[in-house]
């Protein structure tokens, strides 16, 4: 199930969803058209040890956020030039980490997720706590994707722990709004169906455990890398918990003015600031 829109309007343009689009799509353009030369060493099956040359974008190499670093199990002086080079200290990454993505597919992904739950939530929380409610669940998802795997020195990019953050926030604000997404049907057939956000919503954070736990979450990082889904449930737990802590649906803006028409979904008019 592949969310594609909602039927959630909001009453301002949401400038700090868009500036965070912008700035993800930015940043990926740019390391995209300047990639470094880096060299890590593998073993082979046989236990021979050697290097393999590959290729990644100069912020990613410098700004991704690797685990063994932030921990401090492993010192960044003393793997060059055999691993990329963690911004000091290495704590900054999980910030600078949440801007980062590795392909087309990753960064289009996460900010179709950003939109889809994000301008709704600016609208309800206001710019400031939208905006703060965002990194922190970037924090969140990083710092679970740490415990998981402390000792991993597999750069880790990406605003999906943010993303899960704002999914948290919405299956709690809008849980009966309708999100226009692709269901498959017999595997290669899908159709458009609008269904309930707390059903698409529970449905991908129910995936997000099932593959933390089938895939080992971060023995699935030491061994060489993959989707690490415990970040998603992180940033979704971080934001959520903060939600609720702040009043849960009382959070929405009071009830618009006799004959406001909110037929399209469960939210309330968004308040000014």
């Amino acid at each position: 199930m592949i969310p594609l829109t909602d039927n959630n309007p909001t009453r301002r343009f949401p400038i700090v969803c868009v500036i965070i689009i912008a700035l993800n799509v930015l940043v990926f353009l740019y390391d995209q058209f300047h990639p470094v030369l880096i060299e890590t060493l593998v073993r082979n099956p046989y236990g021979a040890t050697g290097v393999a040359r590959d290729s990644m974008g100069e912020l990613s190499f410098r700004y991704a956020l690797i685990p063994a670093y932030v921990t401090g199990m492993i010192d960044p002086g003393d793997q060059k030039p055999l691993s990329p080079l963690a911004l000091h200290p290495a704590w900054l990454t999980i910030f600078t980490s949440m801007f980062l993505h590795a392909n087309w597919l990753h960064v289009g992904g996460n900010m179709l997720y950003v939109w889809i739950f994000g301008n709704n939530i600016e609208d309800a929380l206001g710019k400031f706590r939208f905006a703060l409610f965002y990194l922190l669940g970037g924090v969140g998802a990083a710092v679970a994707h740490i415990l998981s795997g402390p000792t991993s020195t597999i750069p880790t990019v990406g605003a999906s722990g943010a993303a899960a953050g704002l999914m948290g926030a919405y299956i709690l604000l809008y849980p009966s709004a309708r999100v226009l997404s692709l269901v498959p049907i017999f595997g290669i057939i899908s159709t458009l169906i609008e269904v309930p956000a707390g059903l698409v919503i529970g449905y991908w954070f129910l995936l997000q455990v099932i593959n933390a736990q089938w895939l080992g979450g971060g023995e699935m990082l030491r061994r060489g890398g993959g989707v690490a889904y415990v970040a998603h449930i992180g940033g979704f737990a971080v934001v959520a918990l903060l939600i609720l802590l702040f009043g849960g649906r009382k959070l929405l803006p009071p009830p618009g003015p006799p004959g406001f028409d909110d037929s399209h979904s469960d939210r309330h008019p968004s308040r000014e600031e």
